[in-house]
């Protein structure tokens, strides 16, 4: 299960113990700030896209939303999300639980601007009921991220 390998992937920092199972679904941005009792924005969903071939994530804040012309400058052609079947292949997570640990080799990650504005965000953990809480300094070092990005609308900060 994805929510393994991200618990061992944590277990090495010795942080297993803060990814949180949910008795309630977090599959989507509304359910998982209802199992969290916290704000919908902080959030922190994780779009898994196609770009030049190669499977790339882009993690938002929950209340952005992906601008297609600041996507396209950024990485030369449109925005086509995955599938929830290549998502499982390419990325390793299902829909619902994608995330940027433990991911498949060759998959690279990008923090978007719309998460710079929180202290702390909620990404999931593999699964559609789980989540850690990470502050922006440990997302960006726990995430392996390649570069922060600005692709949403409105979030020029």
């Amino acid at each position: 299960m994805s929510i393994e390998k991200v618990k061992a992937y944590f277990e090495k920092y010795g942080m297993e113990d803060r990814v949180r199972e949910l008795e309630a679904s977090s599959a989507t941005v509304e359910l998982a700030a209802a199992a969290l009792h916290c704000e919908p924005c902080r959030i922190a969903k994780t779009l898994s896209f196609l770009a030049g071939g190669q499977p790339i994530l882009i993690v938002t804040a929950g209340d952005a939303k992906i601008d297609n012309a600041k996507y396209k400058a950024r990485f030369g052609t449109k925005a086509k999300m995955l599938t929830p079947d290549e998502a499982v292949t390419m990325i390793g997570h299902g829909v619902g639980g994608v995330c940027p640990f433990a991911v498949n080799d060759g998959v690279t990650i990008y923090l978007d601007e719309s998460l710079k504005r929180f202290q702390t965000v909620f990404p999931a953990c593999g699964s559609s009921n789980s989540a850690i809480e990470l502050t922006i300094g440990e997302l960006e070092k726990y995430s392996g991220f390649s570069a922060w990005v600005n692709v949403c609308r409105g979030w020029d900060l």
